[in-house]
């Protein structure tokens, strides 16, 4: 199975054209952690002693957290998981992550952030394998 860490370039133009202008956008992530964090060409991130990936996405929430207030975005849920109900047997998760952005621009924005990219390192150190997928509030039939 192929593992996916970042977007690619035409990933984030697809999410522009189908996500711009249609107003909040939550952002649901499925995350699977590394036995260990693995902060290879990461120097600058690395703690002193050798930590979990679980415990690397720990520093990495805690560093970016303020940034993303700041976006006026908000976590709406975490938490663990591990196998579906329906879906592949052999597909697991640790935990699932749902953001709420403001919009798809607050969202770019806030991933370009200087700031929020000084610590980003540890979400790839913490990570052996995630998805990311955008979510828009059909409209409610009355």
């Amino acid at each position: 199975m192929d593992k996916y860490l970042d977007a690619t370039a035409e990933a984030g133009i697809r999410f522009y054209k189908n996500f711009n202008d249609k107003g909040k956008v939550v952002m649901m992530n499925l995350l699977k952690f590394r036995r260990l964090a693995d902060y290879s060409n990461l120097e600058s991130l690395k703690p002193a002693d050798p930590i979990s990936g679980e415990q690397a996405f720990q520093l990495y929430m805690e560093k970016t957290l303020p940034q993303l207030i700041e976006a006026g975005s908000r976590i709406v849920f975490y938490g663990e998981c591990n196998a579906f109900i329906i879906g592949p047997e052999t597909e697991k998760w640790d935990a699932v992550l749902l953001v709420e952005h403001q919009s798809a621009n607050a969202f770019i924005t806030f991933s370009q952030k200087k700031e929020f990219l000084k610590y980003a390192g540890h979400r790839t150190a913490a990570l052996e394998d995630s998805r990311l997928l955008p979510i828009t509030e059909k409209e409610k039939h009355r």
